[in-house]
């Protein structure tokens, strides 16, 4: 069951005592503190998860004097038997451990996961320390009998392959304009969804209500179908819902979601990691347990996690609207207590993931110096150092971004927000500004607008005509101007990629979304998409854009084009027919390949099927539908 808010008790939790969610005058068991065991789980494979849990001192998830999340502190030092690396790998306070099935809300189990690159012998060193807020920056002195355990495990090489991130590595930010696999060496273009922001707004999680009409919890029925037997559950058949919504994601060939962890007062308001909506400072055990088996079977089916950590209406307490003081904004938007025991917390459950993001704020509004704060709070306490980003308003970029490039932040990319239509230009304009500061940037199109619409349903779905339109007389778009000017536009950018974002106005919007099979079709050409840069094996990580050698000096949605010069070009015709490619910088014979976007496939070959280099030369016209978008792969024969 879930558990039970009491909101009669203040604090809800006695002295030396914590109420257990089953019963109103239950009292838990008289508290023992754990013995200073540890638990080495998990599979011992390079990639893969290994949980260390301390059987530590006994706490409940509410108790203030001492607060388990604030006034304990425990970090984990793995070491590789080769003296390097070393991660330094913060825990967490885990109640019984077994919150997720049991719902408990007390106990004397700690843990810390840990992701190894290496395999061989690693060795952990326990630091656990007690004292005023010693987790967030306050003194502390070492706890016994647990400061200072030590032991060690082998590990393995992984067994996974396939979409399975643990085939992979971790992505990381290597320096480039995109993501890297650090045991594949494989580089990284994203797909996937955006929408609905209240993904964790889930019936099946501990602790979760809906305070609005307009955003109720989610069933994410029309997604059992999708679960698979084996699959997860929690507390019976609990979650099959949302595992089988990533499923659904997965078989389409989509690689991302995104998800918002606190919402509180902004669209949803009904995403926290709290026990209760205005405690900040003590966590749900169990509703974070449950958060953790999503998130590790996106990992295992090869699904991004991109975190978006808050949201505009709730990121700081300055209002140009002059709403005023905003309680739920963690520490007034600054990086106080309430704030770094959050990202923390988050870093510690969930870290050990291989490809996540930590957007720092959704349309943020933080100042400079809140951002680069906040920014540099995560870089030291993540030890896997994961991709940093942030967000915000279309006419805002300049004045957010600017002040991030190069050496002001250590951000590593952008999440854009903007027309469908203007992704291209956007795109190419902060991969430029980056590359100018010195630190490249991955850009990745996040959210299209105009906002009350984004990305459409399948024409037919729930009677939608298939036409985006913010009023009845006005021409619209379509899933197909998606495909070309959103996705393919990131990509001949040299963005990282795109997550769809669904408005507020159409069918399965960004709120009430709970059936991603409303945007089948615009799945798919994302599918093909990523299958033409991989199955053909071009090196997009190396190329930059090069309009120019397709005649767009201004860099406008006529034709587009990608190049490492003088070996591969990759052009792309939104709207079809022919154009002419520049090879006058370069010598020798290239093979011209037609792709189709619409329908995916192998490369086809056109009535221009080669070219020499040292002069323009004509491509096209396209194997068939002269009027239909098409891509071009020219590559240099041997």
């Amino acid at each position: 069951m879930n558990r039970i808010t009491f909101t009669t008790f203040a604090a809800t939790c006695l002295v030396g005592a914590c109420l257990h969610p089953q019963s109103l005058q239950a009292l838990e068991p008289p508290r023992k503190d754990g013995d200073g065991s540890v638990t080495i789980s998990g599979e011992l494979r390079r990639w893969h998860k290994v949980t260390l849990s301390l059987s530590g001192p006994y706490a409940c998830e509410r108790d203030s004097d001492p607060n388990p999340f604030t006034d304990y502190s425990l970090t984990v030092a793995f070491r590789h038997e080769s003296g390097e690396p070393i991660y330094l790998v913060p825990g967490y306070f885990a109640a019984d451990g077994n919150a997720a099935e049991t719902s408990a809300e007390a106990g004397n189990v700690w843990r810390a996961h840990f992701a190894p690159d290496k395999t061989g012998r690693w060795s952990y060193r326990i630091l656990f320390l007690a004292g005023k807020h010693v987790a967030i920056g306050g003194a502390g002195v070492p706890l016994a009998p647990y400061h200072g355990q030590t032991g060690f495990f082998v590990v393995e090489e992984t067994d996974k392959a396939g979409r399975d991130f643990r085939a992979k590595g971790r992505l990381a930010y290597v320096g480039k304009h995109h993501l890297q696999f650090l045991g594949s060496g494989e580089y990284f273009l994203k797909a996937g969804a955006d929408a609905p922001e209240t993904l964790l707004a889930y019936v099946d999680f501990d602790g979760t209500i809906a305070r609005r009409a307009n955003a109720p919890l989610k069933t994410w029925s029309a997604h059992i179908q999708d679960w698979q037997p084996g699959n997860p559950v929690w507390q019976g058949q609990k979650g099959k819902g949302l595992i089988g919504a990533l499923n659904y994601l997965a078989s389409k060939g989509v690689n991302g979601i995104s998800f918002i962890t606190y919402n509180a007062g902004g669209d949803g308001d009904n995403v926290w990691p709290f026990v209760d909506r205005d405690d900040k400072l003590h966590y749900d055990c169990s509703k974070l347990d449950q958060w953790g088996i999503v998130f590790d079977h996106a990992t295992a089916i090869g699904l991004h996690l991109h975190f978006k950590l808050q949201e505009q209406e709730m990121d700081d307490n300055r209002r140009e609207k002059g709403e005023g003081f905003v309680p739920e904004a963690l520490d007034g938007g600054k990086l106080g207590p309430e704030r770094k025991l959050y990202l923390r917390e988050l870093i510690a459950r969930f870290a050990h993931n291989l490809a996540l993001t930590w957007n720092i704020g959704e349309e943020n509004t933080q100042s400079p110096e809140e951002q680069r704060e906040m920014i540099r709070y995560i870089w030291e306490t993540d030890p896997y150092k994961h991709p940093i980003v942030v967000h915000t308003f279309p006419n805002w970029q300049d004045r957010v971004y600017r002040e991030l490039l190069g050496g002001r932040s250590l951000l590593t990319g952008a999440s854009l927000q903007n027309s469908w239509q203007e992704v291209h230009r956007r795109t190419l304009r902060w991969i430029w500004a980056s590359a100018e500061a010195g630190r490249p940037w991955v850009v990745a199109n996040d959210e299209q607008n105009p906002a009350e619409l984004g990305v459409p349903p399948d024409p037919g779905y729930a009677g939608f005509d298939g036409i985006a339109r913010l009023a009845p007389e006005a021409k619209g778009y379509t899933l197909d101007d998606i495909r070309k000017y959103t996705l393919w536009g990131n990509l001949m950018a040299g963005g990282g990629g795109v997550e769809y974002y669904f408005g507020y106005r159409l069918p399965q919007n960004d709120l009430d979304c709970e059936d991603f099979r409303s945007r089948d079709r615009s799945w798919d050409y994302c599918r093909y998409a990523l299958e033409f840069f991989v199955n053909n094996k071009i090196p997009f990580w190396d190329m930059k854009n090069a309009n120019h050698l397709v005649g767009n000096l201004r860099d406008d949605n006529s034709r587009w084009c990608l190049a490492l010069a003088g070996k591969v070009y990759v052009v792309y015709l939104p709207s079809g027919g022919s154009c002419e490619l520049d090879l006058s910088h370069t010598e020798g014979t290239f093979e011209v390949g037609w792709y189709n976007p619409r329908q995916g496939g192998p490369l086809q070959k056109a009535k221009v099927a080669e070219v020499t280099g040292g002069k323009p030369v004509i491509l096209g016209p396209p194997p068939s539908d002269e009027n239909e978008d098409w891509a071009i792969l020219v590559r240099k024969v041997p």
